[in-house]
């Protein structure tokens, strides 16, 4: 389709596709084959936003005004009516994830004696630690603020996500519980955290294009890991190369361009049970553009 300038005709302009994710390593990685153009699609343009997940979790509850926009797990009831979830680009924790960590060493049981700070209350990382223990009571707290908090004083614990679970021991901080692992115990499934969603308002037919073209900038950067990974390191808090590799390869692999039925399952899961448990008031209605 064409339109008409001085009697001659002139092609559409691509349509303009806002994506936001949060400006950590893996989502750089994720998204560098579209964010450098190493990736094309006709007749699209992509623009990027970078900002914290909680902030995202916000805007697309609030305003839904990102076409494609990574969120929390936790997040997406609240949104469900305006957005679906793309089959690709989640991050899965396979027997690990989010954090509770501490000053002194505790028992697991011991934290819902404590006051916790969290990255967030629509963060997925809030959600299994509800589930884990509804009587926990928490404190909102910047992610990148909560390690620099437990430091100085002000809190005995909080919940780290990101990067923090690789440094944490360097600040000589304790383990106290994985959520990963306590929900792979528990249910024998991955702890799905995080993933894209795209606005229903596209249609269907852009929306399987936009998301074709997030699974092919996945593809693009595991296909060119090296390029891929000095491009993240920008976005690499606090990690090395050799840290920010590791980082990178727990949430962008295998399951990030397919969350497998069993990784579909686990995000029904962990939704239902928030709804079950009342943490969650909206019914949870999940369903995928592949």
């Amino acid at each position: 389709m064409s339109t008409q300038k001085s009697g001659v005709a002139q092609p559409d302009a691509p349509l303009e596709i806002s994506i936001a994710h949060s400006p950590d390593s893996d989502d750089a990685f994720m998204f560098y084959g579209l964010a450098t153009n190493k990736v094309r699609v006709p007749g699209y343009r992509f623009s990027h936003t970078l900002c914290d997940i909680e902030t995202l979790n916000l805007r697309a509850r609030d305003e839904a005004f990102y076409d494609v926009t990574a969120v929390s797990f936790h997040a997406y009831p609240y949104i469900q009516d305006n957005y679906t979830l793309m089959g690709c680009g989640g991050s899965v924790g396979e027997g690990y994830g989010p954090m509770v960590v501490s000053a002194r060493p505790l028992a697991p049981e011991g934290i819902g004696r404590i006051k916790i700070a969290v990255p967030g209350t629509l963060t997925t990382a809030y959600l299994a630690l509800k589930i884990f223990n509804p009587e926990i009571e928490t404190v909102t707290v910047p992610f990148d603020r909560i390690i620099p908090e437990i430091l100085a004083g002000n809190f005995d614990a909080g919940l780290i996500i990101h990067e923090g679970q690789l440094t944490f021991s360097s600040n000589g901080l304790y383990k106290v519980l994985d959520l990963g692992v306590w929900w792979r115990e528990t249910t024998g499934l991955v702890l799905p955290l995080g993933g894209n969603a795209i606005r229903r308002s596209l249609g269907t037919a852009s929306a399987r294009i936009v998301t074709k073209a997030v699974h092919d900038s996945i593809q693009h950067a595991l296909d060119h890991r090296e390029q891929a990974l000095e491009y993240a390191m920008q976005f690499a808090r606090d990690l090395d190369a050799r840290l920010a590799n590791r980082f990178v390869s727990m949430y962008v692999n295998d399951r990030t361009l397919d969350y497998g039925e069993d990784g579909r399952q686990a995000i029904r899961k962990l939704l239902d049970l928030g709804y079950e448990r009342g943490i969650i008031p909206i019914a949870p209605k999940v369903d995928f553009v592949d």
